[in-house]
Formats: structure tokens, C-alpha cells, sequence
């Protein structure tokens, strides 16, 4: 018979087959929000408490930890797997085709191929790690679980770990996308905001007045002084005017009432202008002296509550502007302001 008259003798023979890959029922990714809690509900789905206290031993957890990743790939990869199982390549237009896929009978998984297989030094998982899709809700959670066990790193970090084990598809992108979405990576991401800050009190713009016209104030110390044989405690007082950063140091021979009258008339009569306007930064010993008119061991005190009343000197506790003048006060001055001077030509 010629092959002309009977065109049927013309078709090619076509093999067709279906590999049965034998999945076991797994939990749905989908009701997890921890890798770790899916692994552990495969493990008891799969072998329940097969231990002898009726616990999951630690190959009971690898071998659902390998039937979660399987079913990654059975889900993403199923032609490439049924390539693979029979002994073919990958198709051309598998995602896959790049990294040279190997077929891991023995644990059932695809691992990437390469040229490592004589490296000794390097672990199987490291040398063909396992094929994982980026979209899949196991790999998400994967990455999710790594991120919080090296507590929330950049994504590079959490990259190089995954690949220790694993080849995420577009590993890089899904890290970060996993990260963007993370709680714990966005506290840390987050950047610090300036508040706006309030309005400065009147004291810190008195530009028509002389220095220490508002004058804060703080004390430091105590140093231990020796007079004659016996060793005594001072304190040193800073004033400091609130409008042209000029300082006043002065000495407290203790923390009363009476000191800060004495050491504050001083600081008046001795060219350091007209303090009229008092603001306490750090003395809650000295909170006295506004009302205090019962005690006055000095001699002098009577006077110089009588001299500062007459000038008029007002002693002002606003507490809105506290932590204001508080931030004034303790800031150290800047080497490239203007040089210490003496305001008046008394160099004792």
C-alpha cells in the first residue's frame, strides 16, 4: 500500500502519561499566622503523639516541615514536578529553567542544581537549597518566622539566612515586602519626629533690658572645703541670664533660704545688672525664699529682702515654661560663641 493513499501511516506516535504525586491532607496555610504553629499542626495531623510520653519527636517536626514545604511546590511548580519525577527537564518556559532544578527523591522536594556537589565544607541544605514560590502563604510565613527569630533585622540579613536553606523566587523583593508589612520592622523603621515646639516665654527675648534682667538659676556641688580643722560643705550657684547667656558663678555656704538672699544681693550690687525677673531651674531646697519672712539667722537677710523689694524683684515658678528654661540652662555653650568677658572691671 503507498503511504500516499493512506495518510494515517504519516502520524507520529505520541506518548501521554500522569505521574501521581501522593499528597497526605495538611492543614490550610491560610488559618495560620506563625510558621511554627503550621509545622506542629502537621506534625500532630500527620503522626500525632507518637512519642512514648506522647510528645513529637524531633523527626516528627522535619518530616512535616517537609511535607508543608512539598506542598508549596506541589501547588506552584506541578508541571515542573511531573517533569522532573519523570526524568525530564524542565519546560523551557518553567520559572525554574535558570536555576538547573534536581528532583530530591528522597525527601520528595525540588532543590537547585549547580556546580557545588564536591564542596564538602558547605551543608546540603546550603549547597541545594529548596525551591520555594514568593507568593505562597507557607513561604510568607517562612520569612515572617526568620525575621522574628533574628529579631527583625535589615532584609539583606534576613536574605543571606533564608538562603542558607531555601531559593526563594525574587527572595530579596519578598523579604522587604514581608518587612514592609511587619509590626515589629516598622517600629524599628521608624523614623523620629521633631514636635513643633511651643512659643519662647518672655524672659528669653528681653532685648531692651540689661543682662540677668531674667536670670535662671541652678546649683551644683556639694564640695567638701576645709576650715581650719574642720571640713564643711559648699555649693556652687550658677546664674544665668535667660537673654544674653551671660553666666554668674557665685558660692552657696548651704542650701537655705538665707545663703540664696546673700548670694543673690551680691550678685546684684556687684555690676551684674538689675535681676528682676527670677526663674528657678534646679533648687527645690531654695522654693523658700519667695514668701520666707519668719527666720533669718543672717544678719543681712533683713536687708537685702528690703533692698530686692525695693528694685522690684519678682520671682516667677511658671510651669509651662520650665522645661523651657531647663533646656536653656544645662545647654553647654558653644565654642564658636563670643569669648567669656567680665562685665564690670572688678577682677576679684
Amino acid at each position: 500500500m503507498n503511504a500516499k493513499e493512506n495518510p494515517v501511516e504519516l502520524k507520529k506516535p505520541t506518548f501521554c502519561s500522569h505521574v501521581t504525586v501522593d499528597v497526605q491532607p495538611l492543614p490550610d496555610p491560610q488559618q495560620f499566622t506563625c510558621f511554627k504553629a503550621l509545622v506542629e499542626a502537621t506534625a500532630l495531623l500527620l503522626h500525632g503523639a507518637a512519642g512514648k510520653d506522647g510528645d513529637l519527636s524531633a523527626v516528627d517536626y522535619q518530616s512535616a516541615e517537609r511535607n508543608t514545604l512539598r506542598k508549596v511546590q506541589i501547588d506552584c511548580f506541578p508541571d515542573d514536578i511531573n517533569a522532573l519525577v519523570a526524568g525530564k527537564p524542565v519546560p523551557s518556559s518553567s520559572r525554574l529553567i535558570t536555576l538547573a532544578p534536581e528532583y530530591d527523591s528522597t525527601v520528595g522536594l525540588i532543590r537547585v542544581g549547580g556546580r557545588l556537589r564536591r564542596s564538602h565544607q558547605l551543608d546540603a541544605d546550603a549547597v541545594h537549597p529548596i525551591v520555594l514560590d514568593p507568593s505562597h502563604k507557607i513561604t510568607q510565613l517562612l520569612i515572617q518566622n526568620i525575621d522574628k527569630e533574628l529579631h527583625h533585622p535589615g532584609a539583606e540579613r534576613v536574605f543571606a539566612e533564608i538562603r542558607r536553606k531555601y531559593w526563594i523566587l525574587r527572595g530579596r523583593e519578598a523579604v522587604k515586602r514581608q518587612q514592609h508589612l511587619c509590626p515589629d520592622c516598622q517600629r524599628w523603621r521608624a523614623k523620629p519626629t521633631v514636635p513643633q515646639m511651643a512659643d519662647l516665654p518672655q524672659a528669653r527675648y528681653q532685648i531692651f533690658k540689661p543682662p540677668f534682667f531674667s536670670t535662671g538659676m541652678d546649683c551644683f556641688g556639694p564640695f567638701t572645703v576645709k576650715l581650719g580643722r574642720r571640713s564643711e560643705k559648699r555649693w556652687g550657684i550658677l546664674f544665668k541670664c535667660l537673654t544674653t547667656r551671660a553666666v554668674h558663678i557665685d558660692l552657696l555656704s548651704s542650701l537655705d533660704t538665707d545663703s540664696f538672699l546673700i548670694c543673690h544681693y551680691g550678685a546684684s550690687y556687684t555690676g551684674e545688672g538689675n535681676l528682676q525677673s527670677y526663674y528657678q531651674i534646679k533648687a527645690p531646697t531654695l522654693k523658700g525664699e519667695k514668701g520666707s519672712s519668719n527666720s533669718h539667722s543672717h544678719p543681712c537677710v533683713p536687708h537685702c529682702r528690703k533692698s530686692l523689694l525695693n528694685n522690684k524683684f519678682n520671682f516667677d515658678s511658671t510651669l509651662p515654661v520650665v522645661p523651657i528654661l531647663e533646656e536653656y540652662g544645662n545647654a553647654r555653650l558653644d565654642r564658636s560663641s563670643l569669648p567669656c568677658i567680665p562685665l564690670y572691671k572688678d577682677k576679684a
